[in-house]
């Protein structure tokens, strides 16, 4: 899979899934310092750990998530790897350690302006700045981004639902860039099909769409920047944000009838229907969720 410039080798049946364990919608990916890989997905045993080469380790959080496991972002904080999860059955953010313990729980924010008991707060991503503030994106509710300090104190909001510059049509992904040696928040403004970037006090500073598919999250690895197109591709930019490659390209598979949850027999193991979630690690190899009612997982070993 790849181009002249980038060429992977597909690791076909990498997740050795145990048989009492069940994928859902695959959401969320992210792997640790030990290269062990995290799948964050809607059945039970939401959390499904395998070792670099896709042996099972473990799984944890059926008593944390039911059935609306999203967002999942890895962060280290003074040494110490925690998860920042969002959930949009019960509509919050949960950090947590990498064994499930709840260190903190943020839910609808306090602004009678923008929610009530019909328009609610459904979180879809969420992402830490350099000084630990905490940045929230409401993908499936209101369209805005919520940004909190490091003990879950609200500080600011922006967004809302539109098309203009700065407003939002489902952000489904947030994270912070630091390429450019100037942190920014990169926000996947799917429904809107583009990404906008803004200062860390949301101010708008630039917008991107070239060679853009319905943008799902963000993964940041050296000057690159991965991201999956839930319209069957994964994309890689370089630091400029410009086109590296589509990776796993598939212009029929979300025009399906019945997308994502497509028969057996459409999928291809060089193909990507429904990428939703995205991680790299440190070899640069690359891990692929998909969005699907059974689960999808791809590993991309780097050539």
């Amino acid at each position: 899979m790849g181009n002249s410039t980038r060429v992977y080798e597909i690791a076909e049946g990498w997740a050795k899934l145990p048989d009492h364990i069940k994928f859902g919608y695959t959401h969320g990916i992210e792997i640790d310092s030990n290269d062990n890989v995290y799948v964050f997905h809607t059945e039970k045993h939401p959390v499904v750990v395998f070792d670099r080469d896709g042996n099972f380790v473990r799984s944890f959080g059926d008593d944390l998530f039911d059935g609306g496991a999203h967002g999942f972002y890895l962060h280290v904080e003074n040494g110490q790897e925690v998860f920042y999860t969002t959930d949009v059955k019960k509509c919050q953010m949960v950090k947590m350690t990498l064994n499930g313990e709840v260190l903190l729980t943020i839910g609808t924010p306090d602004l009678p302006n923008i929610y009530d008991s019909e328009k609610r707060f459904v979180p879809t991503d969420v992402c830490v700045g350099p000084n630990g503030d905490i940045y929230i994106a409401d993908g499936y509710g209101q369209s805005w981004v919520h940004q909190y300090t490091a003990a879950g104190d609200y500080i600011r909001s922006w967004g809302g639902k539109g098309k203009g510059p700065g407003e939002l049509a489902c952000p489904h992904g947030i994270s912070i860039d630091t390429r450019s040696g100037e942190p920014e928040v990169y926000v996947a403004d799917r429904g809107n099909n583009r990404i906008q970037v803004f200062t860390l006090e949301g101010e708008l500073k630039r917008i991107v769409t070239n060679d853009i598919d319905y943008p799902d999250n963000f993964y940041f690895f050296g000057d690159e920047l991965y991201f999956p197109d839930l319209h069957s591709r994964v994309t890689i930019f370089d630091k400029n944000d410009k086109l590296i490659c589509h990776l796993g390209e598939d212009q029929q598979a979300y025009k399906q009838q019945g997308w994502p949850n497509l028969p057996p027999e459409w999928y291809r193991v060089d193909k990507f229907s429904s990428p939703h979630g995205i991680c790299v690690d440190k070899r640069g190899d690359v891990y692929v969720a998909e969005w699907t009612i059974n689960g999808r997982v791809t590993k991309l070993v780097r050539q």
